[in-house]
């Protein structure tokens, strides 16, 4: 790891040398966390578009205070870009000024985007909408700290997001994305912050990631077709989550997915697939699931085709989600709860090709349990529970 990082230090060095270089102070951003910077920030983007030379933008060490930004690559001339952010990016205090925003900071329609991050921080400040969300209260839904969307050839290194309103990353739309050293931090109890979530976008790697959430450390949605996950470490939070899928009656299928050496501590959930119970188009197939660590999760392995959370307006039907290939092994460690595997498919559509090896799972010290319902077409392997 010090290795790779110290020749990407050294690459980037090198490449900076030919590319035009722009720092935020020198457009008059204050790094005092009281200033807005909004303004200034975007004026460095506004010179970097116009450029025809890979650019690099700077933020230095400091705080800089801004409102939503939209990195917008539509009009800008082709090039590589580099964001190398060596501060923290913080979020008004006042929850209602990005809160009805979608993103806080979004790149879109850019095809060369490389953020590095290594000490640079966006701090969203969401505590406060958490309150308002859990109290009750009429709130805004909350903004994604950061999106990349509608673009391709994106990496990001090494950034820090911390206490999100809603969502830390969102991939949307995008090809060829990578996200390495990435650290995600809020609170086990904040509502809907998922650490990182992917849909409608192929060949995205998520790597030496450590994800500390609300929600699902990382969420797949519909359309994601290329996805590798390795050494993530995930907790709290619920888990590695494929859906919800099926809230549409048309919906784009995920496929080709692996999770790898990944470690689950004090999740709700460990390796899951979720959908709605409803009629859907949608599928999951050619899903690995292998070399996973389980701390006292809740629900280590799981399928559940009559996903509602919290038991509010469910559906109430039979979900159409067609579920296949997908492969557990390898999967070592403790349950919080007496069954640790819960196969719950759809009637309609059950799963088929569902393979478990290598599957050893302990409650208190016992063997944990199963429960498995129209999961048909089980390889069992080294998998022992009693529902196969």
């Amino acid at each position: 790891m010090a290795s790779l990082l110290f020749l990407f230090v050294f690459f980037f060095s090198i490449s900076s040398c030919f590319a035009h270089s722009y720092n935020v102070l020198s457009f008059g951003a204050k790094p005092d966390g009281k200033t807005d910077a909004t303004n200034e920030f975007m004026a460095v983007w506004e010179t970097a578009c116009a450029s025809s030379r890979p650019v690099t933008i700077v933020v230095p060490k400091g705080r800089f205070l801004l409102r939503s930004l939209n990195f917008d690559g539509s009009k800008c001339k082709p090039k590589p870009i580099t964001f190398r952010i060596d501060g923290t990016l913080v979020a008004p205090a006042d929850y209602r000024v990005i809160g009805n925003e979608d993103y806080w900071i979004l790149f879109q329609h850019l095809d060369g985007v490389t953020v590095y991050g290594y000490g640079g921080v966006l701090d969203a400040q969401g505590t406060s909408l958490w309150g308002c969300k859990t109290s009750g209260k009429n709130c805004p839904r909350g903004a994604t700290t950061i999106g990349f969307q509608s673009s391709r050839n994106i990496v990001v290194y090494g950034l820090t997001s911390l206490n999100s309103q809603m969502f830390h990353v969102v991939i949307n739309g995008c090809h060829n994305v990578k996200l390495q050293g990435v650290k995600v931090l809020a609170a086990g109890n904040s509502p809907n912050t998922d650490g990182i979530h992917v849909q409608s976008s192929s060949t995205v790697s998520i790597f030496s990631t450590k994800i500390s959430t609300g929600d699902d450390c990382v969420s797949i949605g519909p359309g994601t077709n290329g996805l590798w996950i390795e050494n993530v470490a995930c907790g709290p939070g619920h888990g590695i989550s494929i859906g919800s899928l099926g809230k549409d009656a048309v919906e784009s299928g995920v496929q080709n997915v692996t999770v790898k050496t990944v470690t689950f501590t004090g999740t709700q959930n460990g390796a899951r697939i979720k959908s709605w119970a409803r009629p859907s188009s949608g599928f999951a197939r050619n899903i690995r699931f292998q070399h996973c660590v389980m701390n006292n999760v809740d629900n280590p392995i799981i399928i559940d085709q009559n996903y509602c959370p919290r038991s509010e307006n469910c559906p109430r039907q039979v979900s159409g989600i067609k579920i296949s290939d997908v492969l557990f092994v390898d999967i070592h460690g403790t349950s919080a709860t007496e069954v640790g595997v819960r196969l719950n498919c759809s009637p309609k559509k059950p799963c088929t090709g569902i393979r478990l090896k290598d599957v050893k799972l302990k409650y208190r010290n016992k063997p944990a349990a199963s429960a498995c319902v129209h999961a048909g077409g089980i390889e069992a392997g080294l998998f022992q529970p009693n529902c196969l």
